[in-house]
């Protein structure tokens, strides 16, 4: 079995609040798009989502991260694993405990809002439940809609974070790298910001009339020196 890095997400976020790694670093090594990790980066992406420290893990050491952060055109590698985890050969629907089956409609919910590119087959082997159920929670259909809640599988004890990734993994492949715009950039273009016209207008200044001022200036003169004779007398 090809070695992978378990739960890619989780440790993209450790590598960017731990490290001086760039994003195309951490990008390359989780196998995320450059403009997911700046979202992860600006809180816009993977909110809920735990990091998880790769070096505990042992999938990564510290001289690793320290060559790494020394030369941005480094290339991080896996480290080579101390235990093998065998594939899973699990078929089927999962077995869910009847403790815990009240809680799947709320983790349908939560992955149908959260991860609308997993396939209504996956869905069903992750949380251990039926198509029909699952198309019923999609289009709000369900008996019970009103008063579901979106709640992550994982916390509900329902699947592990690993069986999740790699069925999201699955259903990623394939799948056109997000756009800034889906990630939520917001900044306009250059194009757009050149189309701005001001929000005023500058008043235009009346032209002046110079005979209109002498005439004015001339009838004061004179209206003057009437007064000043009406004054002598």
């Amino acid at each position: 079995m090809a070695q992978q890095l378990l739960m890619p997400k989780a440790t993209a976020i450790w590598l960017v609040d731990n490290t001086a790694l760039s994003f195309d670093q951490i990008a390359q090594f989780c196998k995320l798009h450059p403009l997911e990790v700046k979202a992860i980066a600006d809180g816009e992406a993977a909110q809920g989502i735990k990091g998880l420290d790769p070096i505990s893990t042992g999938q990564l050491s510290r001289d690793e991260i320290a060559r790494a952060e020394a030369n941005p055109n480094h290339k991080l590698k896996l480290s080579e694993p101390k235990v093998r985890v065998p594939e899973s050969k699990r078929r089927g629907p999962r077995y869910t405990p009847v403790s815990k089956r009240q809680d799947r409609p709320n983790a349908i919910l939560w992955l149908v809002r959260n991860h609308p590119e997993l396939k209504d087959a996956q869905i069903s082997r992750l949380v251990g439940t039926t198509k029909s159920t699952i198309e019923q929670i999609r289009e709000r259909t369900h008996w019970n809609a009103a008063n579901l809640t979106p709640m992550d599988p994982v916390t509900l004890g329902l699947c592990s974070q690993i069986d999740l990734d790699m069925e999201v993994e699955k259903a990623s492949k394939g799948r056109p790298l997000p756009t800034a715009a889906e990630l939520g950039a917001t900044l306009q273009s250059a194009q757009e910001t050149e189309r701005l016209t001001p929000s005023f207008e500058r008043e235009e200044e009346p032209e002046i009339d110079a005979d209109a001022v002498f005439a004015k200036l001339k009838s004061l003169k004179s209206t003057t020196n009437d007064e000043d004779e009406d004054d002598r007398f």
